[in-house]
């Protein structure tokens, strides 16, 4: 098998600039990936990441693509496919929103929820199908922590990402045994510059980590970092009048 042992000699990224995906392209590069499609939308970002990604030898190639635009979704991922096969499928792409905001400006809300979810159910399928018509490959779908509980603080976001997790949870079990693996990744929040740490926060670099960790032993949820497993755990569980005092 061309992706055996969490080696993929292949990769489509969905959301060509994600730091995570890039990070986790670069990690798979260093190993074995000779071919990476990036898709996304065409801007000066997603050729730097062409760029940088090829000065590492990888053989990459640029894929116009636009979450919103789900009509286009079956023809310009399936040309991808029509190459051939790909080896792994990293679902990376979404948006934060702006909360504050969001709450006040219906369509800036919607923009979240269809990108991080409609777009991504459309996205996610188109490629399961096909993965499944080759016979083999792996479905890496970014969720997020947020999507674990409904917070005061990123509530919008999160649901977006809860919807997300459910479907590939879903789609994880109507594929099994086609011999396509589906890992759902939840990370934490990720270090940005300028910005304060929060508590289990993680880093890209780690997240692509745990996601090569993940493909070698065919897991099907991953946490990064590992411990907010057991504080997810506990939060769902505790009275929603405390919840809505804590400070997360």
């Amino acid at each position: 098998m061309k992706d055996a042992f969490g080696a993929p000699q292949s990769l489509l990224l969905l959301g060509g600039t994600s730091a995570i995906g890039l990070a986790t392209a670069r990690r798979l590069i260093a190993r074995r990936t000779r071919t990476v499609w990036l898709a996304g939308r065409p801007s000066p970002e997603l050729a730097a990441a062409a760029a940088s990604l090829r000065a590492l030898g990888a053989e990459v190639r640029v894929v116009p693509f636009d979450a919103l635009d789900t009509d286009a979704h079956t023809e310009r991922l399936g040309q991808v496919f029509a190459e051939g096969d790909v080896d792994l499928v990293l679902l990376a792409f979404g948006v934060l929103g702006d909360q504050t905001r969001d709450e006040s400006d219906p369509a800036a809300a919607v923009r979240v929820a269809q990108t991080n979810y409609t777009g991504a159910v459309s996205a996610a399928l188109v490629c399961a199908g096909a993965l499944q018509a080759q016979g083999h490959g792996s479905l890496v779908v970014l969720s997020s922590v947020a999507g674990e509980r409904g917070r005061r603080a990123d509530f919008i976001y999160g649901s977006s990402k809860a919807g997300l997790d459910v479907f590939a949870q879903g789609l994880g079990d109507a594929l099994y045994g086609t011999g396509v693996h589906v890992m759902v990744v939840r990370p934490g929040a990720v270090r940005t510059a300028g910005r304060p740490e929060a508590p289990l926060s993680t880093t890209p670099e780690a997240v692509a980590g745990a996601i090569e960790l993940g493909l070698r032993r065919r897991s099907e949820t991953v946490w990064v970092p590992g411990p907010l497993r057991l504080v997810a755990s506990a939060l769902r569980h505790v009275p929603r009048p405390l919840h809505r005092r804590l400070p997360v």
